[in-house]
């Protein structure tokens, strides 16, 4: 994954609320009404479950999320080793972002004396000071309870709470909101011209979000596409299919709110969250 030294790009003026409401609402308790639940977030965690398992789809080939506190290799992808739950990279920034804190919650850790190489390495795909064990300290690391909080934590910090911010922002729902995290997951947040905030940028200039008046679906739309212009753009990420086969059959179901079941493929692979 790319690393976000950023912040996503600033909020979206909220719609104002209007000053007197033009109808008293209901008394459900004379109605027998019930009223309607607020529609969740993609941080509600049922669906943060669901977010996991097809990010996870597409990362590792399996929906066991969990299983990958303790994966790691190099995919030739020119960022160096790509490891845990999300794909943090060498490379990129964001691995040495989390051994940092995580040396910071238990000094002496088994690797925290990869520190000085992390930070040699970061901006390439060098393995310089890493080899030949730091594969076999990764795992090893990952049996740490506090070594999977620090992943988690660094995840949400990174990628998942900005996305939930920003698609709330712009008025998106649960499947929007998961739109946006695995583009920001693949693509990070910087300033090139691949990156999440360039690929919202892309799509502005072809619809508006719901919270500047736009249609959701729409919106939806014109920011795959953008986010499949930026895959294209580099070989690593070519295979579309997580957005072809995955987000976008979601969206022409009108799945809005990301409820199971869920049937998708990513990279010819099948999957299915019941």
């Amino acid at each position: 994954m790319l690393a976000t030294g950023a912040l996503l790009g600033s909020a979206l003026l909220a719609v104002p609320v209007a000053a007197h409401a033009t109808a008293a609402p209901p008394d459900t308790a004379r109605t027998g009404l019930t009223a309607a639940p607020a529609a969740a977030g993609l941080d509600d965690p049922a669906k943060k479950e669901i977010a996991m398992k097809i990010v996870s789809s597409a990362e590792n080939s399996s929906l066991d999320w969990k299983a990958q506190y303790k994966y790691i290799e190099d995919i030739g992808d020119g960022r160096g080793y790509t490891a845990g739950i999300i794909g943090f990279c060498s490379g990129t920034g964001d691995m040495l972002d989390l051994v940092e804190y995580y040396t910071q919650v238990k000094p002496g850790n088994v690797l925290a004396k990869y520190l000085p190489a992390l930070r040699e390495v970061d901006g390439s795909d060098s393995h310089a000071g890493l080899d030949p064990n730091f594969t076999r300290d990764w795992a090893k690391a990952a049996q740490d309870a506090e070594f999977r909080k620090a992943q988690d934590r660094e995840r949400d910090r990174v990628y998942f709470n900005p996305s939930v911010k920003q698609g709330k922002s712009d008025g998106v729902g649960v499947l929007g909101q998961f739109i946006y995290y695995d583009a920001i997951v693949m693509h990070g947040d910087g300033t090139d011209p691949t990156s999440f905030r360039s690929i919202r940028a892309r799509a502005l200039s072809k619809a508006k979000p719901p919270s500047q008046g736009g249609n959701e679906t729409a919106w939806l739309n014109a920011f795959l596409d953008a986010r499949v212009w930026a895959m294209k753009q580099e070989e690593a990420h070519s295979d579309t299919s997580r957005v072809d086969t995955a987000q976008r059959v979601f969206l022409r179901k009108g799945n809005l709110n990301l409820n199971t079941p869920l049937d998708w493929k990513v990279y010819g692979d099948s999957f299915h969250i019941g």
